[in-house]
């Protein structure tokens, strides 16, 4: 059996299922996303585990432990929050001390452990400062830190990099996969990011509905979508004489698909392109490589390749 176990697990708010017969098996060590469009059921997943809500049916085991039997206090869990919820009137070692004090771990070992964590996530040196002298990245460094220092047996993580700009959005998924690997804490992300789930999992679980539509790798969730709704969630996809083809898969050529571009956006490392063609209208996407790409109204032929 996996080291976490959901089993048939369903969540109903009155008439509305929120969470419909998932089954999910999550092996120690493992980084796996919950990824999908709000109201899919992944938050309602993660809280089902942490025991914020009581699942209506079905199981939860951890390491063969039947888990909902258990206070949420007292599973052993990390929970980092959109918010990060961080104590504003305690300093940055305070806030990541604060449940090594709950469970009653003597001084000197909440000060080494606090010690080694913030230097894991790169605030060694900021431990007396306060929230508000921090900026947004560092108060998700501090949120991490205090979820990683008790040493949990899942980390879980709902929607954490959400309130970060872009640029260090993505620079935080970068530290925050570096850590997973480091410490090797099972790991469970809540996400609307395909991007970052991809980027961050080693398997993905692809949610609508309240069901899980595809399990599995990220690569292959996008290379082989297992449902209409996951090709098209797991970024963009043509359907060109009744093949899929990642736009990225197309390209301008002397023959082929004929059409003529309507509109040419340049996105710094990419163009994006939109060609109207006899089959429909087709998006295309080709890396920047400097070289001269066709302008808007230029008449274009489009090789496809669905692999």
């Amino acid at each position: 059996m996996a080291f976490l176990q959901l089993e048939n697990l369903t969540k109903r708010f009155g008439q509305q299922t929120a969470v419909d017969g998932l089954w999910l098996g999550v092996e120690k060590g493992e980084f796996v996303s919950l990824l999908g469009p709000s109201g899919c059921g992944k938050t309602t997943t993660l809280q089902m585990i942490a025991g914020f809500v009581e699942p209506t049916s079905g199981a939860i085991r951890l390491e063969d432990r039947d888990l909902l039997a258990v206070k949420p206090a007292q599973r052993g869990l990390g929970v980092v929050f959109q918010s990060y919820a961080l104590f504003p009137h305690m300093t940055v070692s305070q806030n990541v001390a604060f449940g090594l004090e709950m469970q009653g771990v003597v001084a000197a070992e909440r000060t080494r452990r606090v010690g080694e964590t913030l230097e894991l996530v790169g605030l060694g040196s900021f431990a007396g400062r306060f929230p508000r002298q921090l900026s947004g990245g560092q108060q998700q460094r501090v949120a991490l830190a205090r979820a990683l220092v008790i040493q949990p047996r899942i980390l879980l993580l709902d929607e954490p990099l959400s309130n970060l700009d872009a640029k260090l959005r993505e620079e935080m998924q970068i530290e925050l996969r570096q850590i997973q690997r480091t410490v090797g804490t099972t790991t469970l992300l809540v996400t609307h990011d395909q991007a970052e789930a991809m980027a961050l999992s080693d398997r993905i679980v692809v949610m609508n509905k309240g069901r899980a539509e595809q399990i599995g790798p990220p690569y292959e969730a996008y290379e082989r979508p297992a449902t209409p709704f996951v090709a098209s969630f797991l970024g963009k996809t043509n359907l060109v004489d009744g093949v899929a083809v990642r736009p990225e898969r197309i390209s301008f050529a002397a023959s082929g698909l004929a059409g003529r571009v309507r509109t040419r956006i340049f996105q710094g490392n990419h163009w994006l392109y939109q060609v109207e063609t006899s089959g429909g209208l087709v998006t295309v996407i080709r890396q920047n490589t400097g070289e001269a790409m066709p302008a808007e109204g230029a008449a274009v032929h489009l090789a496809l390749a669905s692999r």
